[in-house]
């Protein structure tokens, strides 16, 4: 395997992980500010690990499946509290069933306010159709 694919090396500079994953360095910032990723600092240069770009893939994930940062800063404290990881999964199966219950809850919302706006302009169409039919 070629030692320079991003998952095979060691250091990243913060430019190569925004670059990879098509994020601004400002947000790779904002998430160090947050304490979720812990650079180490060369001179005034930041380096990322391979353990910093594996946190910022599972919070970006964390962010597209819609969990808050502190969702995703919970689940992260988690891989240095326990090792067999066992507390991490019970804390992802529930957050992924809370996750659910509410996206489940929205695309009924969702379902509901359509079939009404399908009614509204459905009616609203016929009023127009019967306007016109009487000129």
């Amino acid at each position: 395997m070629n030692r320079s694919e991003p998952e095979q090396r060691e250091l990243y500079a913060i430019a190569d992980l925004a670059r990879e994953f098509d994020i601004s360095t400002r947000a790779i910032r904002f998430y160090e500010a947050k304490g979720l990723l812990s650079p180490e600092r060369v001179g005034g240069t930041r380096v990322f690990r391979r353990r910093d770009r594996a946190r910022l893939i599972l919070i970006l994930r964390g962010k597209r499946l819609g969990f808050s940062l502190k969702e995703i800063q919970e689940y992260l404290s988690l891989y240095d509290a326990d090792p067999t990881q066992k507390t991490q999964i019970a804390k992802l199966v529930e957050m992924v069933d809370e996750r659910m219950v509410l996206l489940n809850r929205q695309m009924s919302d969702l379902q509901t306010t359509i079939a009404e706006l399908s009614e509204i302009q459905k009616l609203a169409r016929e009023q127009m159709a019967r306007g016109q039919a009487s000129r």
